[in-house]
């Protein structure tokens, strides 16, 4: 079994891009000024020692959504033997997006979510008629980078059914109602580094050709109503403290920040964007 020397800060990564990604250069760059190592590695490197590791702190682990049985149970493995990062039972939670539902249930404003269990049988015309929604958006309730999420018209066309009877056949999905302010105001994307706020982006949406489009993060002033959703979510889900999590909204048609995802296992944490301070404080935090 190869061997990992002992202190290194181990970022995971996944086999079809094995290297750091870029955003993630800058927290590289302040272990190395602090004296540590550190290495990227594929979470799913079966010859990699990971008892050796100082930290395993989850950064682009980005393929966990096609096989989340194995991913979980490597997850399972390095928290027997080392320090993951977020803590295991947070990527447990978090895996699946019906936490979203969890989370409303607390009383967090979150966007119109309904979960469809694999094999129910389901519409999608049954749920937009339901809930009265004029346009929505379907993906899968385990899933990364947008993968297989794509928008539902408020009379859902014979290729919207067909790709959601597929894919609902098969996976746990979400349906969600749209909302329209990603277009003009934005996503925005609040990043938070040992426990406190750190920067906010503005995510390009999807629909407008996502960070494939170009740059993904602009940064943003933090309003104080984006600033109180965001500590309340985080509370809501006992995940106030965590080395970083990244919680992303946008306003409904009222113009309320509502909650469009809380990200605690492998989010982009937009340091190339953020504050310089930003990465410093993470190392500060893996090495403390």
């Amino acid at each position: 079994m190869a061997s990992s020397p002992t202190g290194d800060v181990v970022l995971a990564t996944y086999g079809e891009h094995p290297a750091l990604w870029e955003d993630d250069a800058p927290l590289a760059r302040a272990l190395e000024e602090r004296g540590a190592t550190w290495r990227a590695v594929p979470w799913d490197a079966t010859e990699f020692d990971w008892s050796a590791a100082r930290a395993v702190v989850l950064r682009s682990t980005w393929d966990y959504f096609r096989r989340p049985d194995a991913f979980l149970r490597w997850a399972e493995q390095v928290s027997a033997v080392a320090r993951l990062v977020n803590p295991l039972r947070f990527v447990r939670w978090n895996l699946h997006k019906g936490y979203m539902l969890e989370l409303a249930a607390h009383g967090v404003p979150v966007t119109p979510t309904e979960l469809v269990r694999r094999g129910t049988g389901v519409t999608l015309a049954e749920i937009v008629r339901a809930r009265g929604w004029p346009r929505a958006v379907a993906k899968p309730a385990i899933s990364a980078d947008s993968w297989e999420t794509f928008g539902v018209d408020a009379a859902p066309s014979a290729e919207q059914e067909a790709r959601f009877a597929r894919l609902s056949a098969e996976r746990d999905m979400l349906v969600q109602r749209y909302v329209a302010s990603v277009e003009d105001v934005g996503e925005r994307c609040l990043v938070h580094i040992d426990g406190e706020l750190s920067h906010a982006v503005r995510k390009r949406s999807l629909f407008q050709g996502g960070r494939w489009a170009g740059p993904e993060g602009v940064p943003v002033p933090i309003d104080d109503d984006e600033r109180a959703l965001a500590a309340r979510a985080l509370e809501a889900a006992d995940a106030r403290g965590l080395a970083f999590a990244r919680v992303d909204m946008a306003r409904d048609t009222d113009g309320r920040p509502v909650l469009m995802e809380l990200e605690l296992t492998e989010p982009t944490l937009f340091f190339v964007d953020g504050p310089p301070e930003s990465a410093s404080r993470l190392a500060d935090a893996l090495l403390r």
